[in-house]
């Protein structure tokens, strides 16, 4: 699309879904964000934004429900098949959270169904908060870019990337070395653990980086 034309993200989430930290987002940096179907032609989008959300089944990567809390069938089947679309097409992927583990298993990688380290990454029910931590960014990666080396990022899930599918990169860790983003080589598809959209306008906060960088260094991607 024209570079001066209004981004158009496609996000895969049922009709009904909100996600609105994800669409506000977009609009402050000056995209639109689109809810898209299964059959969702990419040629009509400059990118793809996988979002957070509950488990992925682990039949998805091929493994018996040893951990996995909460899954929705049909969540899965729209987000691969949207995936699939957009990635055999070349379109630009960024993969939040739950979406960094969708991308992770469709590339044939396996996830740890209950990170065992629940005070660093898990949501703080307590307080009704992400939990945030220090990270290191690989260096010469994509995130140290944008971030640096060592920084902080919030952190809600307790699930994880086991093992990165073929040709994935890690670049970037936790404090227990929990992956935390890793992009693939021959196609521009990125993905980060963690919540940039809840890191960044009304809800940046002074103890993480600011997430309104990381979204945008994906938006410049899609602008080619």
């Amino acid at each position: 699309m024209n570079e001066e034309a209004r981004l158009r993200i496609a996000i895969p989430i049922p009709p009904q879904d909100k996600y609105l930290n994800y669409f506000n987002a977009l609009e402050a940096l000056g995209a639109q964000g689109v809810k898209a179907a299964a059959d969702a032609d990419p040629a009509e989008f400059d990118g793809l934004l996988l979002p957070g959300g509950v488990d992925v089944d682990p039949a998805r990567y091929n493994q018996p429900n040893i951990g996995a809390q909460e899954i929705d069938p049909a969540l899965d089947a729209l987000q691969f098949a949207v995936l699939d679309r957009f990635f055999r097409a070349g379109k630009p992927v960024l993969g939040i959270c739950r979406g960094h583990q969708v991308l992770n298993a469709y590339l044939g990688g396996l996830l740890l169904q209950d990170v065992p380290n629940a005070r660093v990454h898990k949501w703080d029910a307590n307080n009704s908060a992400d939990r945030v931590h220090a990270t290191v960014a690989e260096p010469g990666s994509w995130i140290e870019g944008i971030y640096g080396r060592r920084f902080r990022t919030n952190s809600a899930h307790h699930q994880a990337v086991l093992r990165p599918g073929p040709g994935v990169v890690v670049d970037q860790r936790g404090p227990d070395g929990v992956v935390e983003a890793t992009h693939c080589p021959d196609r521009p598809a990125f993905s980060v653990q963690w919540h940039p959209e809840r890191m960044c306008f009304e809800h940046r906060r002074a103890d993480t980086v600011d997430g309104s960088a990381v979204i945008g260094w994906f938006l410049a991607r899609c602008r080619g």
